[in-house]
């Protein structure tokens, strides 16, 4: 056990409570709170990013059309999204919002634990993903980054080498974007505008599902024509 202070976390749990009904009411009334907020923020950006949603959602239809296949990438709980999505386009979910869904080639960059660690030891943690994108992606791939600031080095650093690679270049960050809005390796920038690391995760995430589900209708549309 450690001494470190995680007040911040629960300032409506005071060390001294005794009343459990009373904790209990504050806590719930504080996860309401907060599904409320992530319910605002998420309908708002994707009202604010549709258009955006649309040509992102193109631009993959249209690589994977050809062959190309989508790497994702991104550190703490954005790694976390990054296997997620990875996961979603290779082993796609029922939805009820589509008639059918396909699989489309899809890797996290997060999920080779001694890929990570080697060239974490052996080169440094800012190449993690650069390098594996020069070990596994071609011309006409697609690199996907989440951060919620927008400032991770690694995620840039492997925008830039997908870019002088010829793949697609897609980020999603938060707040006004950090880095990766000023990124000119970068063909497509979703920003969330929050200032809430857990709120723009959770947006993030939703925005990534929505993207998907865009790209399937248009390999429905495909199919159909």
């Amino acid at each position: 056990m450690t001494d470190e202070n995680t007040d911040f976390l629960y300032p409506m749990v005071d060390g001294t409570q005794q009343d459990a009904s009373t904790l209990l009411e504050d806590l719930a009334r504080s996860a309401a709170h907060k599904a409320e907020r992530s319910a605002r923020l998420t309908m708002a950006t994707l009202e604010a990013t549709g258009a955006q949603l649309d040509g992102i959602a193109t631009a993959l239809d249209e690589r994977f059309a050809a062959g190309g296949r989508l790497f994702t990438c991104g550190n703490g709980g954005s790694a976390t999204d990054a296997e997620g999505v990875a996961a979603m386009f290779w082993s796609p979910p029922a939805d009820a919002e589509l008639t059918e869904v396909r699989s489309l080639p899809a890797r996290s960059l997060v999920a080779d634990v001694s890929v990570l660690t080697a060239l974490s030891n052996d080169i440094g943690f800012d190449v993690v993903y650069s390098r594996q994108v020069i070990a596994h992606a071609r011309d006409g791939d697609i690199v996907m980054g989440f951060s919620t600031s927008g400032n991770s080095v690694n995620v840039i650093k492997a925008f830039e080498e997908g870019h002088r690679r010829g793949l697609l270049t897609v980020g999603f960050a938060g707040n006004d974007g950090g880095a990766m809005a000023r990124c000119a390796e970068l063909d497509h920038c979703l920003v969330v505008r929050a200032d809430s690391v857990h709120r723009i995760q959770e947006t993030q995430s939703a925005a990534a599902h929505e993207l998907w589900r865009r790209v399937q209708r248009r390999l429905t549309g495909r199919q159909a024509a």
